[in-house]
């Protein structure tokens, strides 16, 4: 038989979701001493984005389990969006308040994200960066230094069902039910269903269901035929 117990509002639930039901609430408590100045700071900062960098910054030390529902549980109340069934590993930081994150989403460890809207389902590998858009930074003027040149931000979506190898960089909207190569740098905007990789990303594929609009042309890097027609080093018949 299937252990339960009965919740709060008297229905029986399995025993593994009510252990996860204590387990939250235990996370709330442990993490108030957090969360509670972080929020009220924020309500009052002129700049509450760095109120958000240093809180994620103490809450990506908490190691286990336990912390990843601590971290769960500060983030819940500091961005414009986080779930309860969000799994946020050891080292993530975010840096900007609006920063939104869908049901079910994955981020791993020592990612960091700016101001992003990740959407549900979505798989962030290792050390995966995205940013608020490519134009964070301007840099047209010599005379000034560029950490002094204002910039832009802008909202950048991962689509739903994505996945993101590790230390992929995003600068730029990804479409739904993607797949972003490890190490990938994606510069424009990609398609639903598209399989991308390289720097910049290109795509090189799509998924089964999504049809290629206008296939870009693959870099001779990522195709050894191709490769072989300029390289003499490169036999064509392997």
């Amino acid at each position: 038989m299937r252990s339960s117990q009965t919740s709060p509002t008297g229905q029986t639930v399995p025993l593994k979701t009510f252990v996860k039901f204590l387990s939250r609430q235990l996370a709330q408590v442990l993490a108030a001493p957090l969360w509670l100045p972080a929020q009220a700071a924020i309500a009052v900062s002129p700049d509450p984005d760095r109120i958000v960098l240093w809180t994620t910054q103490v809450a990506s030390t908490w190691i286990g389990p336990l912390g990843e529902y601590m971290r769960r549980a500060v983030l819940g109340h500091i961005l414009s969006a986080c779930p309860d069934d969000v799994c946020v590993s050891y080292g993530v930081l975010f840096s900007r308040r609006r920063a939104r994150l869908g049901n079910r989403v994955y981020l791993g460890p020592r990612c960091n994200l700016g101001l992003v809207d990740i959407e549900d389902d979505c798989l962030l590998g290792s050390g995966v960066h995205v940013l608020s858009g490519k134009k964070q930074h301007s840099f047209e003027r010599t005379d000034v230094p560029i950490r002094d040149q204002a910039g832009e931000l802008t909202v950048v979506r991962v689509g739903r069902g994505t996945w993101v190898g590790n230390a992929a960089v995003i600068l730029a909207d990804v479409g739904a039910e993607c797949v972003v190569g490890a190490g990938a740098v994606v510069t424009r905007q990609i398609p639903d269903g598209a399989i991308v990789g390289g720097n910049p990303a290109r795509v090189i594929g799509y998924r089964e269901g999504f049809a290629s609009e206008e296939p870009e042309r693959r870099s001779p890097m990522m195709d050894p035929l191709a490769r072989s027609a300029t390289d003499p080093k490169i036999p064509s018949n392997h």
